[in-house]
């Protein structure tokens, strides 16, 4: 029988964890099952993942990822609340397979220092795929977002972003329809308030609310949001 390299091993291990994660949830997920899944040692599972949290954030990143491409694959020109609402309906479809995870590892996500915490230097990997997603979609609206206005307002969709994950985890709803709702009524709201920001007499005032949003947000590597 052909050995494994190490990579070959470490890829085993880790799509092993995404199917149980899928399958069974964040809390029947242990490292114990996975190596018997993956059909490994335990010992040489822990070799070459060092915890469950490693492979948490494995996840999330498989699933940013798809979301990144699903998004951009749907996303069209045009007005801001349109191609907001374009992204976070895809979201809730690439997060569908993962409910039961996210329902059983919201705890662990909220507590301060967590690893799975969404502010945690361990998720900036996956936080900056979104980030970067959510600027893309401001870029590419029409009207322009103002210039000065944009990094707040991408630091601010992040948080709403953040927002919808949460509502998502505790809607019972089939296919999530009551986090879909709540994606149908906000997102045209961000567009309005953009749209004000571009009349002198409201600028101000948009602007001061977005960066008071943009400096509360942390930023997962630990800098300036």
């Amino acid at each position: 029988m052909t050995r494994r390299t190490a990579s070959e091993t470490r890829e085993l291990i880790r799509a092993t964890a995404l199917r149980l994660f899928a399958e069974r949830g964040y809390d029947a997920t242990t490292m114990r099952l996975v190596a018997q899944e993956a059909g490994v040692a335990v010992g040489n599972a822990y070799h070459h993942v060092a915890s469950k949290d490693v492979l948490v954030q494995e996840l999330y990143l498989e699933v940013n990822r798809t979301h990144v491409a699903v998004a951009r694959e749907r996303l069209q020109p045009g007005d801001l609340g349109e191609r907001l609402r374009t992204t976070w309906h895809a979201a809730l479809d690439v997060f569908a397979p993962f409910h039961r995870f996210g329902a059983e590892s919201i705890g662990a996500a909220v507590r301060p220092g967590s690893p799975a915490s969404p502010f945690s230097p361990a998720s900036a990997p996956s936080a900056e795929l979104a980030r970067g997603l959510l600027a893309d979609v401001v870029d590419g609206a029409t009207p322009r977002v103002p210039a000065d206005l944009r990094d707040d307002l991408v630091a601010a969709l992040w948080l709403a972003h953040l927002g919808v994950t949460a509502a998502w985890v505790h809607d019972p709803t089939p296919d999530a329809r009551r986090t879909r709702e709540l994606v149908d009524a906000a997102a045209p709201l961000v567009s309005r308030l953009v749209r004000l920001a571009r009349l002198p007499v409201a600028h101000g005032v948009a602007g001061d609310v977005l960066a008071l949003v943009g400096r509360w947000a942390p930023h997962p590597s630990g800098g300036a949001a």
